[in-house]
């Protein structure tokens, strides 16, 4: 392999969200990004552009349209258009700013719980109304349930459904059945499809990622697609994002919500770690898949041998793992407590993912592989004590 991802980078004192708010003692594996160097094609280009050292306003130029487009033919032989594509400094503010412009104060947006707990704020935040269609969970695996969607989406209010596709936190990649059938869903019902498919480059081999608007014309003209390279090579902090929208009646209303705030556009080094990423980071992802698989697998069988009162659940995608507590027989309150001041590492509560969310925690695997087994025999100290206790 090129790329060492064992090696370990110091992240306390930059102004680092997920190590510069714990606790000195506390072992953060939370908020999704990774604890990895990027790729150096990243590196170089982001310290060249440094060096000319002027920094005024910044035009998006051909080439920044080109290598997203040239990444989407690549890796999912799916052909975007430069006139489809707009800026967003990251996914989340792109959905805020879409429910706003599709929507009416008062209507209602679908999201399957348990999901990515920003979009119950982005939908309460521009006066809409939640609706939960959430995820059915049997043998250990989570699946859509259509016919309550299909029941959910009936509602004249519902204007808008946001799919996360592949699904944080439960890791789920859609199949192209699921997705298929949850479009025809919207179409029949005129309900506009948000799918947020930021992670689908995070795909483990056995499964492959299927862009929603990909499927279908009627299903690009029914759907807007978030996306962005921040979670693939890990430069969530430079905020660059992509917001496809092929129908011209929802671009331009994209766009009127684009201007009504004073546009939008990116800083320099967005656009030269942009262009470097999708243009040369390939191998680097490649690399970075296996490495999550050897951490993924090392983790569960951690934890099946040694605390068998919690149960993976297998990501198929992302680099996020959802995990059943709820046979430990604490509370959300309790179990969080558990893991923070017992165990000392830092997880997602399940509970701030929505409906089924309680008993489960999120945990990311993106670090160093030392760093995945300290904060496993952590949680095999704490969990022996929890068990002698108990019985």
């Amino acid at each position: 392999m090129k790329y060492d991802f064992n090696n370990i980078v110091n992240r306390k004192n930059t102004k680092s969200i997920k190590w510069d708010l714990a606790d000195e003692s506390v072992l953060p594996m939370w908020v999704a990004d990774m604890d990895f160097e990027v790729p150096d094609a990243v590196r170089e280009a982001i310290i060249n552009r440094a060096e000319h050292a002027v920094y005024g306003y910044t035009k998006i130029d051909n080439g920044y349209f080109e290598s997203i487009i040239n990444w989407w033919k690549r890796r999912y032989n799916y052909l975007l258009k430069k006139e489809w594509i707009r800026y967003s400094p990251g996914v989340v503010p792109a959905i805020h700013m879409l429910i706003r412009a599709l929507t009416e104060p008062g209507d209602k947006v679908v999201i399957q719980t348990p999901v990515y707990h920003p979009f119950f704020s982005a939908i309460k935040n521009n006066s809409c109304e939640l609706v939960e269609n959430p995820l059915k969970f049997e043998n250990g695996r989570y699946t859509m349930d259509l016919l309550d969607l299909q029941s959910r989406l009936k509602d004249p209010k519902v204007k808008v459904m946001i799919l996360c596709s592949p699904h944080n936190p439960v890791g789920r990649v859609w199949t192209k059945d699921e997705l298929t059938r949850l479009g025809e869903l919207c179409i029949e019902n005129n309900v506009i499809v948000i799918a947020d498919e930021i992670h689908c480059d995070l795909v483990y081999k056995e499964y492959v990622h299927i862009p929603f608007t990909s499927i279908s014309e009627e299903f690009a003209e029914n759907a807007i697609l978030c996306n962005a390279p921040s979670k693939t090579f890990n430069i969530a902090g430079i905020q660059a994002s992509s917001v496809v929208i092929k129908n011209d009646t929802l671009r331009r209303k994209f766009d009127q919500m684009l201007q009504s705030i004073g546009g939008l556009s990116p800083n320099i080094f967005a656009i030269e770690a942009t262009v470097a990423a999708y243009n040369h980071g390939e191998q680097w992802l490649d690399e970075l898949l296996d490495y999550l698989k050897g951490n993924l697998d090392l983790l569960t069988e951690f934890i099946s041998e040694n605390i068998p009162q919690m149960k993976v659940i297998k990501p198929e995608g992302t680099y996020l793992v959802w995990v059943d507590c709820r046979e430990l027989g604490l509370s959300a309150g309790e179990l969080n407590s558990f893991f923070l001041k017992e165990a000392k590492v830092w997880f997602n509560e399940g509970k701030i993912f929505g409906s089924g969310g309680d008993g489960f925690m999120r945990i990311n695997i993106a670090c160093p592989r030392s760093i995945i087994e300290e904060g496993l025999w952590r949680i095999y100290k704490s969990y022996n004590t929890l068990h002698e206790n108990n019985f």
